[in-house]
């Protein structure tokens, strides 16, 4: 998987966290995931389609969710409902949006995400490697989680 398709991402992450919602984290050392499963409760999934496919996905625990939530809000949140999930999905999406700017691919599609509680796994592109980049915030980790390819 080409970096250049991962670093917009990353990128992202960082300026949509540190930015948009106030909240700092640091990003640990990628490696990669032998399966499809998030390592946290709660998903953003972002499917990528065009000249490249794929999957990105912004996995949170709980307290990491209500945090960045609450942040975004501006309110306190307390559990994962409906508000919860809809901040949640603003969150990747607007992570999204940042990311496309600066994509090196022009005919590329992102889906709107999909938000995801509970234990589940997610569809990868068969046979591309799971990039896995653990982060941690104050109030608990989260996981991006990116497997891209080149349509030729």
């Amino acid at each position: 998987m080409d970096a250049r398709y991962i670093h917009p991402f990353l990128t992202a992450v960082k300026d949509v966290f540190e930015t948009m919602i106030e909240v700092t984290f640091t990003m640990g050392k990628p490696g990669i995931k032998q399966d499809g499963m998030p390592s946290h409760e709660v998903s953003s999934i972002i499917g990528i389609s065009g000249d490249v496919s794929g999957s990105v996905v912004i996995n949170l625990s709980k307290n990491t969710a209500l945090q960045l939530a609450s942040a975004l809000l501006d309110d306190e949140l307390k559990e994962l409902d409906d508000d919860c999930i809809d901040a949640v999905g603003e969150i990747a999406n607007m992570v999204a949006g940042s990311a496309k700017a600066g994509f090196p691919v022009g005919n590329t599609s992102l889906s709107v995400p999909t938000v995801v509680i509970g234990k589940h796994k997610v569809s990868y592109p068969s046979s591309v490697p799971i990039i896995s980049i653990p982060c941690e915030t104050r109030e608990g980790p989260f996981g991006v989680d990116i497997a891209l390819m080149q349509n030729r």
